[in-house]
């Protein structure tokens, strides 16, 4: 059975939201790490990976891959979705884990320390590079991978993941 989302197998749709997963954490990472002048960790577990940006990047290639042509259009539906987005995660965040996992309340143009203008302008800039780069990449290596690998690294990615976040969570719910 081959089951079909938006267009992608499940195979490639899950190893594209891992690799989606693993380049947020690192990208924001090295960002974080660079404004703080020390390492950060820009994850919720230990590990390498925030499913936000696995989540916000299929949601770029689902909904900006049929605007695919209009680079202006992809750009400003990013910004609006991404950031539309963002808020949702973090009232969400606040209201049931009663903290909020990044604070803009320093950056200038900023909403309640949630949303800044700044963040806001990168979404629309990496809605552009996913829809016309990096999903593209993100196919090729994965349609060269042997597929017993591929399925391999999915059940140890999620295993990992799994555990990871399970530890996370209970440290966050015994404080609370």
């Amino acid at each position: 059975m081959n089951i079909n989302i938006f267009g992608m197998d499940l195979y490639r749709l899950a190893l594209c939201f891992v690799m989606y997963s693993v380049l947020g954490w690192f990208v924001e990472s090295v960002y974080m790490s660079f404004c703080e002048h020390k390492l950060t960790n820009r994850g919720f577990g230990k590990g390498p990976f925030c499913p936000i940006y696995g989540f916000g990047a299929l949601g770029a290639v689902i909904l900006f891959t049929p605007l695919k042509g209009n680079v202006i259009a992809i750009y400003l539906m990013g910004c609006v979705v991404a950031t539309a987005f963002e808020y949702l995660v973090g009232v969400a965040m606040i209201r049931f884990l009663g903290d909020l996992w990044w604070d803009y309340s320093n950056k200038p143009f900023n909403y309640k320390g949630i949303l800044c203008l700044e963040s806001t302008l990168a979404w629309g800039v990496y809605a552009v590079g996913i829809v016309y780069f990096i999903q593209g990449w993100f196919l090729s290596f994965i349609n060269g991978l042997d597929y017993r690998l591929g399925c391999a690294i999915l059940m140890i990615a999620f295993l990992v993941v799994s555990v990871d976040y399970i530890i996370q969570l209970r440290k966050v719910f015994e404080h609370h």
